[in-house]
């Protein structure tokens, strides 16, 4: 699954999907309403591609968890985020056996499942093929790394730095204060 673009805003309900960016603040739409408005610096941001839920052996990323329910659901909405708190965590010890009970939180379980619902709804949840990606990926990097160092190396041997004596002859010479005769 893809979650790139897509964020959560602490204090605003839903996810967002990142538009354009600014100096100061990023424009963002709504998943909910549709509606874009500018996300300042000060508010915290969460990327739902670097979220992770603990486990008891490592943390796993949102994306898998995302991917587990929606191969239980076929594609379909998951358990409402308003479901009790028995069969929430029913439902994601179902599809994250061996999550972490102390540390997952109830409120962290209801964002899980509504943010699932959301995504689902708007049609974001779209299966990427993960083989084939990071098969290209890794044949291409080596390709591009390669040239850049070679690139990188003849430019720091080439241009050396510049010494206390050099920067000083290219400073302007100092006049000699200007004497006066007396009369």
């Amino acid at each position: 699954m893809n979650l790139s673009g897509i964020i959560a805003v602490s204090g605003k309900p839903g996810l967002f999907n990142v538009v354009a960016q600014g100096n100061q603040s990023i424009i963002v739409e709504s998943l909910l309403d549709k509606k874009r408005l500018a996300v300042h610096a000060s508010n915290k941001i969460s990327a739902l591609e670097d979220i992770s839920i603990y486990t008891y052996e490592e943390d796993v990323p949102l994306s898998k968890v995302y991917r587990s329910i929606y191969d239980k659901e076929n594609g379909g909405q998951c358990v409402s985020h308003k479901a009790s708190e028995a069969e929430l965590r029913a439902y994601l010890d179902e599809v994250l056996p061996g999550y972490d009970r102390e540390r997952v939180y109830l409120s962290d379980i209801k964002k899980l499942f509504n943010w699932y619902n959301l995504l689902q709804t708007n049609d974001l949840l779209k299966i990427v093929e993960e083989e084939a990606p990071e098969e290209s990926a890794a044949d291409e990097k080596p390709k591009k790394k390669a040239p850049a160092k070679d690139k990188a190396a003849p430019k720091v041997s080439a241009a050396p730095k510049a010494s206390p004596k050099a920067s000083a002859s290219k400073a302007p010479a100092k006049k000699a204060p200007v004497q006066r005769k007396s009369s």
